[in-house]
């Protein structure tokens, strides 16, 4: 299968200068520039004050989650070319992490999401003896991202640690996109059916079509039809949804993920899904709604979704 490593983007209408120059005007000083591009300082964990304990922080937000801790060695890349990530994962010892368990096909999923939620990369590393990942990730728009490790040490339960990324470059502020309920990628239309509801499990059916007609076909992709990451835009929290059926064979046109989002809020939805021997991805973006919503407003994004590695 082919796996070209190009993120889902959507290319500002118009540059604004320099990404270090525009994010320190925006945020008020060239202290705060360095602290969104520079390396992520160690995450103090939660405290739950009413409870009096530690509580646990949602995926991703923290660059340390059960004693487990992401060390990103390469906390800035240029925009606009492909650019190697390398990083370590410290187990609760403080050694380097060297036992993974198998999920879906690979030990270590690594996605890298833009802020604004107008890209999105999904790759997978290789890891040396020492425990060091490495992967050349596909060109990113300037502007800051979030990068996720998700991963399950051998014996342990799932891990999702997260880091900031800078991406240097000219950069213009983008907000979210305006609601839609469907995206074109590279010709073929998807669409995203379902009311996503806080605090309880929710349906969404994704429908991948071609030219008017079902696409029946789709290919096994990680041991499944189609994968979903949903990233709520207010902290970039990560959660990592799968089918509700796994496959080792064709199927399609749609595939049904049960979604549970924690608050309702604006979610980024990412949807990998293969076929003819390529890997895509369809970006869009939904809002949760509380157990007394009717149904949610989908939001896409108005760019190329490109083809990636998997």
């Amino acid at each position: 299968m082919k796996h070209v490593p190009t993120p889902s983007l959507r290319t500002p209408a118009a540059r604004l200068g320099a990404y270090g120059v525009i994010l320190a005007a925006a945020l008020g000083g060239g202290a705060v520039v360095g602290a969104a591009v520079g390396p992520e300082p160690s995450d103090p964990p939660a405290h739950d004050e009413h409870a009096g304990a530690v509580a646990t922080p949602p995926g991703g937000s923290s660059a340390t989650s059960d004693g487990y801790h992401l060390q990103l060695d390469t906390p800035v890349v240029d925009a606009g070319r492909p650019a190697t990530l390398q990083f370590v994962v410290h187990d609760p010892d403080g050694d380097v992490l060297t036992d993974y368990a198998i999920e879906h096909t690979k030990e270590l999923h690594l996605v890298v999401v833009a802020r604004d939620l107008r890209s999105y990369a999904h790759v997978h590393p290789t890891r040396d003896d020492a425990g060091t990942w490495t992967v050349e990730a596909p060109a990113l728009p300037a502007g800051p991202h979030r990068l996720y490790a998700d991963f399950t040490p051998a014996g342990g339960d799932d891990v999702t640690l997260g880091a900031d990324l800078g991406v240097a470059g000219d950069y213009a502020p983008q907000p979210v996109p305006d609601p839609s309920s469907s995206v074109t990628v590279d010709g073929y239309e998807v669409s995203f059916d379902g009311t996503l509801v806080a605090g309880r499990t929710s349906e969404l059916a994704v429908t991948v079509s071609r030219g008017g007609e079902p696409v029946a076909d789709l290919e096994p992709y990680l041991g499944a039809l189609g994968h979903l990451v949903a990233i709520r835009a207010d902290d970039m929290a990560y959660l990592h949804v799968h089918p509700a059926d796994a496959t080792d064979g064709p199927g399609g046109p749609t595939v049904r993920f049960a979604v549970d989002v924690p608050a309702a809020g604006t979610y980024g939805l990412f949807f990998d899904f293969a076929h003819d021997g390529v890997v895509r991805n369809a970006g869009v973006t939904t809002t949760a709604g509380t157990s007394g919503a009717t149904d949610a407003d989908v939001t896409t994004s108005d760019g190329d979704h490109g083809e990636h590695d998997g």
